[in-house]
């Protein structure tokens, strides 16, 4: 159990973002296959309700995402991925001024467009492994960014995803990845375990059991549990009904110093962080 600080500020857009507890990260799926929600917004009323809920029920950021990152998804072209995005980026920018919106993207070209677009954020699930010129982008940019640790690609990552040492191997990853970033000057970095991303039940387990020791890196920990198939496999029910379990692995991250909760329920998260400050009587 940990209680490490969590006291951190991003600067983009002009703009300090500071937070000195951990916060929610909403999630906004523009796709049709998402492994929940794919095709449940597809219109803009509907986009915009779900974005105004999320921000209400005390969403920090909202991440938006047109490329379904689910084990085995479909490749989908940078055409695709562009005219799913920028109607919805200009549109929420246009409406929540304020807000904080992130891009999960892999493809560097969606990351400068979305960036001149007005996002605040790239979460990269690829760690700059899917394309080369990524970090060259964010080091341009000079906006937050999303480090993730992924084993293979997303049509690949769960075909018998093999490790020695998964806590190991994926530090080891963290600790070349940053190195590279901050020598390119990147600084403003998120890490992310990548729960699911190449790994099998036992190994998201034992990164969860190990969280605090991504601490050390000195960077706020995101943790993307949410309705993830790691639940339903202990659990044996489908995504839909996993929000019980989503929360009981929140609260697991939490103490182990999560930072960021990636979910799609908000409420639900927001109270979870709520119960375990409390607890922890930060």
């Amino acid at each position: 159990m940990t209680t490490q600080d969590t006291n951190y500020t991003f600067t983009f857009s002009g703009k300090n973002f500071h937070f000195n507890k951990p916060i929610v990260m909403g999630i906004l799926n523009l796709t049709p296959d998402s492994f929940f929600d794919g095709g449940r917004y597809a219109s803009e009323k509907s986009i915009l309700e779900q974005v105004e809920k999320m921000l209400e029920e005390g969403a920090s950021i909202i991440d938006i995402g047109a490329y379904s990152t689910r084990p085995g998804a479909a490749e989908v072209s940078e055409e695709i991925e562009f005219e799913r995005l920028f109607p919805v980026i200009h549109l929420i920018r246009k409406t929540f001024k304020s807000a904080v919106f992130s891009v999960d993207t892999f493809r560097s070209k969606i990351a400068r467009l979305c960036i001149e677009a007005g996002v605040d954020i790239i979460n990269d699930i690829s760690g700059g492994t899917l394309d080369d010129e990524m970090f060259t982008t964010i080091a341009q940019s000079n906006v937050p960014y999303v480090l993730t640790h992924l084993q293979g690609s997303p049509q690949n990552m769960q075909k018998n995803p093999h490790y020695t040492n998964v806590v190991e191997e994926v530090s080891n990853f963290f600790h070349k990845k940053i190195k590279e970033l901050t020598q390119r000057g990147i600084n403003q970095l998120i890490i992310d375990p990548g729960f699911g991303f190449g790994k099998t039940n036992e190994h998201n387990f034992e990164l969860l059991r190990s969280l605090q020791t991504f601490g050390g890196l000195g960077y706020p920990i995101l943790a993307g549990l949410s309705r993830k198939s790691m639940i339903g496999r202990v659990l044996d029910i489908k995504n839909e009904d996993s929000l019980n379990g989503t929360t009981s692995l929140n609260t697991i991250a939490l103490l182990n110093g999560a930072t960021i909760l990636r979910v799609h329920d908000v409420k639900e998260a927001v109270e979870c962080i709520k119960l375990t400050q409390k607890y922890l009587l930060v």
